[in-house]
């Protein structure tokens, strides 16, 4: 146990944790924590499952099952913050789901029979040609299901024989897979932050009912910083004026900071999509690396864009690549480490080269001409390429459940409503730990 206190505040909820989990499990599953940032969470948690004596479950994978506590998230890159912090912890579809692909020959029938519908449409005419060709499309928008992994629910996971569960940053947790979690019958304990975004479709099934615990004091280290008091700012909705903060916080205006300037002033954090395009674009032009739209070598910044358990990759990891090769029209190839901590990723070659990952080209062609089939019509070669993008600037849906030391934060106005804009500024905002510039 750490020397530090908890404050009147933190110490009442972690009793009020303790005596639902020794006492009101059966009667309530589901025991939310919520916190704005510099709240403290992490510390009650912390404090919490100490008292109560739980630690990490052990799989029977490991050689013999002892329940305990298993933690998951939202997104990869923040199962990987909590694991690299001492918390062993993995996403909440790697614990709770089992993927399922129809096979090629699955995919080459449905493709067959369309083709067989149309030929046929050919000799229709009318109302029956309308119905053919609706009948036709449906059984298209079928294909290109059929082309994306399936998730059913995986009975043996470890949440079937866990005494507890821990979710963090739940606030993306939608409606189907929070019913999924539940099916399990474990108490779940769900750490949150109201203010963050919630999932890009629907709202948050964790975040959407009242707390049991809402910590709304910030402690004093917390409350002393430019950065939580501009999040407080942007959560309340009150206006964030030009200017400096302290020595690490400031908001400018986008005229006033050059590419080059932002190469040194930490991860860029943007809303849209196309906003990625042009800033990723912005940002290996100053760089130097501008001249191919694909990565030139150790000095880009690359983002990983899916889970690879067998290879040890995460969504939303950051990579290294080495001794780029290119491959053809769909991959090139490419050493790759962890940017974080050299870690070579995937297995040494048979006369002991470091191995070599086949990485898939459409998602660095997408900041010169996007197409929205591309990914789509690649869908088979894809299932067997490593896939990731530039990644000197990246959505703030991609960078929920990471923090970077220095931060800045291009608004470009993403918002359907104010509440969404309060959500996406405040989240953007509290990805920074120590420098913010917002640009505006």
């Amino acid at each position: 146990m750490t020397e530090f206190t908890p404050s009147a505040t933190q110490a009442a909820a972690i009793r009020e944790i303790k005596e639902w989990f020794e006492n009101r499990t059966e009667e309530q599953q589901v025991f939310r924590l919520f916190g704005y940032a510099g709240s403290g969470k992490s510390t009650v948690l912390k404090f919490a499952l100490d008292d109560l004596g739980l630690s990490s479950h052990r799989s029977a994978k490991d050689g013999r099952c002892v329940p305990g506590v298993v933690t998951a998230t939202f997104t990869g890159k923040a199962a990987l913050v909590l694991t690299r912090k001492g918390t062993p912890a993995r996403t909440i579809h790697s614990l709770i789901y089992t993927a399922i692909e129809a096979t090629e020959e699955e995919i080459e029938e449905a493709a067959r029979k369309i083709a067989l519908a149309e030929r046929d449409a050919l000799r229709l005419s009318g109302f029956a040609r309308t119905t053919a060709d609706a009948a036709i499309e449906a059984m298209r928008q079928g294909l290109s299901a059929m082309k994306h992994p399936r998730f059913a629910l995986n009975p043996q996971s470890d949440a079937a024989d866990a005494r507890l569960i821990v979710l963090d940053e739940v606030s993306m947790v939608g409606e189907e897979m929070a019913r999924d979690l539940m099916s399990f019958g474990k108490p779940i304990l769900v750490l949150g932050d109201p203010g963050q975004l919630p999932p890009i479709k629907g709202e948050g099934a964790f975040t959407r009912d009242a707390p049991d615990v809402m910590l709304t004091e910030i402690h004093r280290q917390a409350a002393e910083s430019a950065i939580v008091r501009l999040a407080t700012m942007a959560r309340m909705g009150e206006p964030i004026g030009f200017g400096v903060y302290d020595d690490h916080v400031a908001k400018l205006r986008k005229g006033d900071i050059t590419p080059e300037q932002a190469l040194r002033g930490g991860q860029l954090i943007c809303g849209l999509n196309a906003t990625r395009f042009q800033l990723n674009n912005a940002m290996r032009a100053a760089a130097g690396l501008g001249g191919t739209y694909l990565p030139t070598g150790r000095a880009e910044k690359i983002i990983c864009l899916k889970n690879d358990n067998a290879l040890g990759l995460i969504n939303g990891m950051f990579l290294t690549l080495e001794d780029i090769v290119d491959e053809g029209s769909l991959y090139f190839s490419a050493v790759v480490r962890d940017a974080e901590d050299g870690r070579r990723i995937g297995e040494p070659d048979r006369d002991g080269r470091p191995g070599r990952l086949r990485i898939y080209k459409g998602h660095f062609e997408d900041h010169v001409a996007y197409d929205a089939r591309r990914h789509d019509r690649d869908y088979k070669e894809k299932r067997k390429l490593t896939e990731a993008t530039f990644g000197w600037a990246i959505t703030a849906h991609k960078a929920q459940g990471s923090q970077w030391e220095n931060v800045i934060v291009w608004d470009d106005g993403l918002g359907r409503s104010e509440i969404d804009r309060r959500r996406w500024l405040y989240t953007a905002i509290t990805r920074a730990e120590r420098g913010l510039v917002l640009l505006a």
